[in-house]
């Protein structure tokens, strides 16, 4: 058992997401997304990547913790740090909701506006624990979000004067543009995740 574990003995041998089976840790991933989270799954909670990190540290099973840690985008820092037993638990709310976003980025790979939004999304979570909770919960992605930009993107398009097709050396007859201005894109990223 971990020396600095806040749980009973009996507490620290508990898993809600996941079993124990013939003491070891068992994973059982149920995957929406087929690339990101395919090994542990999809975590809906920074509490839920911390009891498996303790159940795994406490199994002596470093190898599946470092790989865990990976998975969620939990720095290797950090991990070293929690296996010499000087951090009490893995993660926090924030290191959680930014390590799933960085690992959602490395796949989605946003360029321009998206990389904006990305980072306007991680400052959001650093202003407000409340933001990085519902990052963190599970149906809620960085694909998810920017299809909720883009979507209202495709619904707000607007016609391009003429003058400026001429200026860009576009031929085409008719251009249309729908791109939401940063105060716009931010009330969607932010209602994307709250559920709004």
């Amino acid at each position: 058992m971990r020396e600095n574990c806040r749980r009973s003995e009996e507490e620290c041998g508990k898993v809600v997401p996941h079993s124990v089976n013939q003491g070891k840790t068992r994973i059982f991933a149920r995957m929406e997304d087929e690339h990101v989270f395919d090994k542990f799954g999809e975590f809906d909670s920074y509490e839920e990547i911390n009891e498996l990190a303790e159940n795994l540290f406490n199994e002596g099973d470093m190898g599946s913790l470092k790989a865990m840690a990976e998975e969620n985008g939990i720095q290797k820092e950090i991990v070293e740090v929690y296996m010499l037993g000087e951090l009490p638990m893995l993660c926090d709310p924030l290191t959680a909701a930014i390590g799933k976003i960085e690992v959602e980025a490395v796949e989605l790979k946003p360029k321009e506006i998206m990389e904006d939004w990305v980072e306007y999304l991680k400052g959001q979570c650093m202003e407000n624990e409340e933001i990085a909770l519902a990052v963190r919960g599970k149906g809620r992605s960085l694909k998810g979000c920017i299809g909720e930009l883009l979507k209202w993107s495709f619904k707000n398009q607007i016609g391009i004067d003429k003058d400026i097709l001429k200026a860009a050396g576009v031929t085409a007859s008719r251009v249309t543009l729908g791109i939401p201005g940063m105060g716009r894109a931010k009330k969607i990223i932010r209602d994307y995740y709250m559920g709004k």
